[in-house]
């Protein structure tokens, strides 16, 4: 099975009870949500130019991407495959490894889990803000928390 089809397996599966994702998901983005929003703490503590990129540079560069891909088609983005893969975890890397912009990345990486937690959201945590916001349901491969959620809508389905 591709891997769009499994995301779309898991986000029919889910979608029937009203979350797309189960309590294993909710919980293991909220655990690596609140863990990557104490990592700016834990070198040198949060600076004002830090919380100003990752809570809304970041996110509205995200927003402003979507926003102009929408101009030109409203079809659903479904970067869900390899590729799609490789190029979220390079940029996460990039924005992680990098010291000028870590802490403001993992604000944004974190906070993006937490609103991915309390929406039920199964799509990367790149987006959750945009998706939000826009209301839409695009979605970019998310190598951390895909195979929690697709063995969670496994055993859910075992369990009917």
């Amino acid at each position: 099975m591709s891997s769009a089809r499994a995301t779309e397996a898991v986000r029919n599966m889910l979608r029937e009870h009203g979350r797309q994702i189960g309590v294993i998901g909710t919980l293991a983005r909220v655990v690596c949500g609140m863990g990557l929003l104490y990592l700016p703490w834990w070198d040198y503590g949060l600076q004002f130019h830090d919380v100003l990129l990752g809570l809304v540079g970041f996110p509205a560069v995200v927003l402003l991407g979507q926003w102009l891909r929408l101009r030109r088609t409203a079809a659903p983005l479904r970067a869900t495959g390899v590729v799609g893969h490789l190029v979220n975890c390079s940029i996460a890397a990039v924005l992680l490894l990098t010291p000028a912009t870590a802490d403001a990345a993992a604000l944004f990486y974190g906070t993006s889990m937490l609103l991915a937690a309390l929406r039920g959201y199964a799509g990367c945590e790149v987006l959750a803000v945009s998706n939000w916001l826009l209301r839409r349901d695009d979605q970019v491969g998310c190598p951390v928390f895909f195979p929690i959620d697709v063995v969670e809508s496994w055993v859910a389905g075992k369990a009917r």
